[in-house]
């Protein structure tokens, strides 16, 4: 239910369940936990990207599942990261690219919005469904979707259940950019490898500076990176800097 395949820094991750639209049931919350720790310890990987297979992303939670379990609906709240697929792609060190491929409906929704990059698909499709199925959200929805598209296209969505398309998605600052479905794993994987062509120390260290900022104020957001920006240029010497520099150089000229 669960794909892992690694190449030149970075490992894909595909949500396997494309009978069941990927819905997240607890066996794959599970694998996905344990996948992202694993991948986020490998020496070997820099870059995540987090797809699905066949015509959906993930629909979420998986209801049938939860509605032969009277306290599955727990899930919805849980914290803990081995059930929360937000959290386990949350904690996770190195950037993960969100491939959205088609449907992403609720907690799907909520898993790709804890992704760093979203690339879709024209096929991808976003919704919040909460209100319908009666129940609120608990992964974080309801407070990174305002900050991501603004408070009125956020209550558009999930006050209404309605779906938003890919390229509307893109006009709203949802995701960085709209391709066909043909060129979303490579543009994802092109991605991923200009990412991967960094050391992986500087991306995380950058990725914590933004996501620790952007939960403070702009003062305090500018404190946090004066602290952690001093203690990692103390570390760099003039000769890595002129190295990097010549590399740099040379990219432009390729690119």
């Amino acid at each position: 239910m669960l794909i892992v395949d690694k190449t030149d820094r970075v490992a894909v991750i595909t949500l396997n369940r494309p009978e069941a639209m990927n819905a997240l049931s607890r066996a794959l919350r599970a694998a996905l936990h344990d996948a992202v720790v694993a991948l986020a310890d490998d020496p070997e990987v820099s870059v995540l990207v987090l797809t699905g297979a066949g015509r959906a992303f993930t629909a979420g939670l998986d209801l049938k599942e939860l509605g032969s379990d009277p306290k599955g609906l727990g899930a919805a709240n849980a914290t803990g990261a081995a059930e929360n697929p937000v959290m386990a792609i949350r904690e996770c060190p190195k950037p993960v690219i969100g491939a959205i491929n088609g449907v992403a409906i609720t907690g799907g929704f909520e898993v790709a919005l804890a992704c760093d990059v979203l690339i879709a698909s024209t096929n991808a499709r976003f919704a919040d469904t909460h209100a319908r199925v009666g129940i609120m959200p608990g992964w974080g929805l309801s407070q990174r979707l305002p900050r991501t598209i603004g408070v009125y296209r956020a209550k558009e969505l999930s006050l209404s259940g309605n779906f938003l398309d890919a390229r509307t998605a893109y006009e709203w600052g949802l995701v960085n950019r709209v391709v066909e479905p043909e060129a979303l794993m490579p543009t994802a994987m092109q991605l991923a490898k200009d990412m991967a062509s960094i050391p992986v120390e500087t991306l995380s260290l950058y990725k914590r500076i933004i996501d620790e900022g952007y939960d403070l104020s702009l003062g305090e957001g500018m404190a946090l990176e004066q602290r952690l920006s001093t203690a990692n240029n103390r570390t760099v010497t003039p000769e890595m800097v002129e190295a990097r520099r010549a590399a740099i150089q040379a990219r432009g000229r390729l690119q």
